[in-house]
This record gives structure tokens, C-alpha cells and sequence, in this order.
């Protein structure tokens, strides 16, 4: 039987599944932490990896027939001429780089020229903003960078054997459309956005494998897999089918869908990436999801579980009780500043079920917002998958079906990541024109609401006036 290994370097952790090459069934899964904070040694990613591996009773990777990365997107890596990181890797969550995405924005001539050039309107999570914010602020650091990689990339050059080995550093493009330097309607780097971002140095790029391609083999003669990003990992392992989006309720939310052109947002809500397959994989962003839950809970004083009971206990519409959720700020709408809102209050509603059922609620009704920004690039979406720690809670599904308008599937637990970039290995393992045929998870499906959505509508619709009364109509 031949065995691949998928690894999930997220944020916050390494996680690691090996499974059956044929069939994608996982046969042992081993976890690893990371540190925390914005700025991070790559060499902990390493060492998260190696012992994630042992704890999967893979760390020799002897018996393994291919392995693969699936990262977190857009961090910056820096690499002086001999390999060795110039800095502390710049994580995607790193803000100090806002002023210069905006700099960039306009020194290129503005958002619509960036989302026609790249598919994304620069912020401050892309590797191009970090690139200029390192410039300006460490010239000495960026004057002593000869390779740029993302944190992916990094992990997959040191499975090849690194510095030492002479092995060229390789990625792929789902996760170069994470850049600002790379056009996936283009296919290539822009080498002009890279000077324009670096201050007009040029370093060393990965090059950009197909997805089936290898990356080169591990020393002890394991194949290795181009790797990917985390969300396009995800897509890969939950197989995203035409027609079908993922809504993802972790920390912050996403919601991304296949597409078979590139897109391009001048308003910067969608970021028009390429996916592991060859195609596209246009995504929203929102900051807040799951976090809307646990602080309710936490407000309520009670569990998640006891959350999710009293919020199945209100009707639709939480009694004219709307939480606009921005307890981070918020990113889609662009309101960095905003903070949560509760409207409605009255008293005959003031009721610890209503709260929660309105926190549900809100959450939601900021990935159906998301959503609509995905359709309104022409992305056809009639069914939803939802993923993430939120969507355990049996009221997160019935609500979404309700607020969508749906269908909806929960797919069972799983990590979707680290499973894509197992399927991913398992490609390049067999090099065929399309990745093995893995089973698509089962899950729970919850029907689309009988009512024909008229409930949820008058949910979306409450959302919206109140959004537009805290924060005006153009939010």
C-alpha cells in the first residue's frame, strides 16, 4: 500500500495526516504547536513539523511514498545568499504593513489597476506590503535578502534538504496568487510589482510548479509535492466541486468557491486567487466568525454547548434583536475601526436566548454579505459547505440554511488542510491530469428552508438597517 503525508502548517499549529495513497483514508495523525505572536523563527515551523511527524510515528518518513506542505498564506520569508533566514518571518496576520499596502495601492494607480493585474487589491497581509515595509523600515535586512519565500515554500525546500542540498526552492500557484507579485490570469510573476514593492531590488522567486509537479525528493528518497496554501488545501481535501462554496467559521471566516476564470474586485473585498487545480479560488475575508460565539458565551456565562440550546430556543430574527459583530474591527465591510453593536433592545426581548440567537445570527449574516460579494464577480453559487470550529454547533448550520436561502452540508470533522495536501502528494505521486479520485466527506445536510428563505431575507434585512444606521449606508 502506498502512504502519503499531508502537513497543515497553519498559524497556530503543525498538523499532519498520513494516509492510503488510493482510497485517502488517514491511518494516523500527529499535532504540534506553534509559538504565538506575528513574527516567527521559520526554524520552529521545522522543528513543529519534525515533531508532529514523530507524534504520527512518521518522523523518518520511511514508508512514505510522497509528502506535501499546505501553508498559511501570504507570510514573508526572507533568505540571505546562503539560506539562512535574513529575519524573523513577517506573519499574514502582521499589520504594521497597512501604510505601505496603501502606497502601493496608489503608486500602481489606484485598486482597479492592482485587481485587473493580480485579481487582488493589496492589504496588509500580502507578502508585497511586507516586502516594502521591510524595505523602508530594515534597508540593511532587505539589502542582505537574495530569496524571498512563503512560509510553504520554506517547509517544502527544507523537506528537498535545503541550503545544503543545492535543491531550488519551488511553490505553487495557489499560494504565489497570495503574493502582490504574482498574476494567475497571467500565469507569472510580475517582476515589475516586485521592484515596485522591494524598493527596486529583485530577489530570488520559487519557481511555480503545476499542481500535479514535484518539488524534488526528501534525502531519504521521498517524493515531494509542490505544496499549496491553506485554503486551497482545504478545497482540495473537502474536493470543492463547480457551483459549490465553502463557508469557513474559525477564528476569523471565509468564504471561497471554485471558479473556472480569475477574478478582479476593484472595491478589494474579493481576492481573486488560483486554486490547487488549475483553476481559480476567489475568497472573502471577514475577522469575525467563530469568536462572535465564544463571546457570547462568555458574556452569558455559559458553554458553547448551552449556547447553542438557548439559541435554537429563539425564533428567526432573535425577537428584533441585531448584533453587528465587528468586536475586532472588520474587514468585509472595511470598518478596521469599528467595534459590536447590539440594536433592538427592548424590554419584552431582553432574554438571554434572544442574545444568542443574535450572535448567531450576525455572524452569519457577515458571510452571506461575503458571499454576495462572490456572486457579484459572477461566481455561481448554489450549494454550501461549512467548515471551521463554528460549525459544530447544530444551530450554525440550521441558521445558515435560513439565512443563505440553501442548501447546506456539515461536512464530519476532519483536517480538510492537511488531507488536501495529502491528495496533493498522492498526485504528484501518480502524475495524472487530475488528482486521485478521493471520496468527498460525508456529513450532515441541512435542506434548504422551506419558506423559501422569506425568514432569513427578513433576518438580512434587519442586519443591513442596522448596519447602515451605526455605520452609514455605504458600510
Amino acid at each position: 500500500m502506498a502512504t502519503v503525508v499531508g502537513v497543515d502548517s497553519s498559524t497556530q499549529s503543525c498538523k499532519v495526516v498520513v494516509c492510503d495513497a488510493r482510497t485517502g483514508a488517514v491511518l494516523r495523525r500527529g499535532h504540534a504547536p506553534h509559538p504565538e505572536g506575528t513574527e516567527v523563527d521559520p526554524e520552529a515551523w521545522w522543528q513543529a513539523l519534525r515533531q508532529a511527524l514523530r507524534d504520527a510515528e512518521a518522523e523518518s518518513l520511511e514508508g512514505v511514498d510522497a509528502i506535501a506542505v499546505a501553508g498559511q498564506q501570504h507570510g514573508l520569508v526572507t533568505l540571505d545568499a546562503d539560506g539562512r533566514p535574513v529575519r524573523r518571518a513577517l506573519l499574514w496576520n502582521d499589520t504594521r504593513s497597512a501604510p505601505q499596502a496603501a502606497d502601493l495601492v496608489r503608486e500602481f494607480g489606484g485598486a482597479q489597476a492592482w485587481a485587473e493585474t493580480i485579481g487582488t487589491v493589496p492589504v496588509a497581509a500580502l507578502t508585497a506590503a511586507k516586502l516594502r515595509w521591510l524595505a523602508d523600515h530594515e534597508p540593511h535586512a532587505a539589502d542582505r535578502t537574495a530569496t524571498v519565500l512563503l512560509p510553504h515554500d520554506w517547509l517544502t525546500w527544507r523537506l528537498c534538504g535545503g541550503p545544503a542540498s543545492g535543491a531550488a526552492p519551488a511553490t505553487d500557484r495557489g499560494d504565489a496568487s497570495g503574493t502582490g507579485y504574482w498574476s494567475p490570469s497571467e500565469g507569472r510573476y510580475r517582476t515589475d510589482l516586485l521592484r515596485l514593492a522591494f524598493r527596486g531590488r529583485t530577489p530570488r522567486l520559487p519557481r511555480v510548479l503545476a499542481p500535479h509537479e514535484a518539488a524534488g525528493h526528501t534525502p531519504g528518497g521521498t517524493l515531494v509535492g509542490a505544496g499549496t496554501g491553506d485554503n486551497m488545501g482545504a478545497a482540495l481535501g473537502l474536493g470543492l466541486a463547480p457551483g459549490e462554496a465553502v463557508v469557513s467559521l474559525g477564528t476569523s471566516g471565509t468564504v471561497f468557491a471554485r471558479s473556472s476564470r480569475p477574478t478582479a474586485d476593484p472595491g478589494g473585498a474579493v481576492a481573486g486567487f488560483a486554486d490547487a487545480t488549475g483553476q481559480f479560488l476567489p475568497l472573502v475575508c471577514t475577522l469575525n466568525a467563530a469568536r462572535v460565539l465564544s463571546s457570547a458565551a462568555r458574556m452569558l456565562s455559559v458553554s458553547l454547548d448551552d449556547l447553542d440550546a438557548l439559541a435554537r430556543r429563539a425564533a428567526p430574527g432573535a425577537d428584533g434583536l441585531v448584533l453587528l459583530p465587528y468586536l475586532g474591527g472588520e474587514r468585509t465591510p472595511n470598518l478596521p475601526d469599528a467595534t459590536g453593536s447590539l440594536l433592538g433592545m427592548r424590554v419584552d426581548n431582553m432574554h438571554p436566548h434572544n442574545l444568542a440567537r443574535a450572535a448567531v445570527e450576525g455572524m452569519l449574516c457577515g458571510m452571506a454579505d461575503a458571499l454576495d460579494r462572490l456572486r457579484g464577480q459572477g461566481v455561481p453559487v448554489d450549494r454550501l459547505s461549512l467548515i471551521g470550529g463554528a460549525a459544530k454547533a447544530p444551530v450554525a448550520a440550521e441558521a445558515a440554511a435560513q439565512i443563505f436561502g440553501m442548501p447546506v452540508t456539515v461536512p464530519q470533522p476532519e483536517e480538510y488542510v492537511a488531507l488536501g495536501a495529502a491528495r496533493q502528494a498522492a498526485w504528484a505521486l501518480t502524475g495524472t491530469p487530475e488528482p486521485p479520485p478521493w471520496p468527498r466527506p460525508g456529513g450532515t445536510d441541512v435542506p434548504a428552508p422551506a419558506d423559501g428563505g422569506t425568514a432569513g431575507l427578513a433576518v438580512r434585512h434587519a442586519y443591513a438597517r442596522a448596519r447602515a444606521q451605526v455605520h452609514g449606508a455605504g458600510a
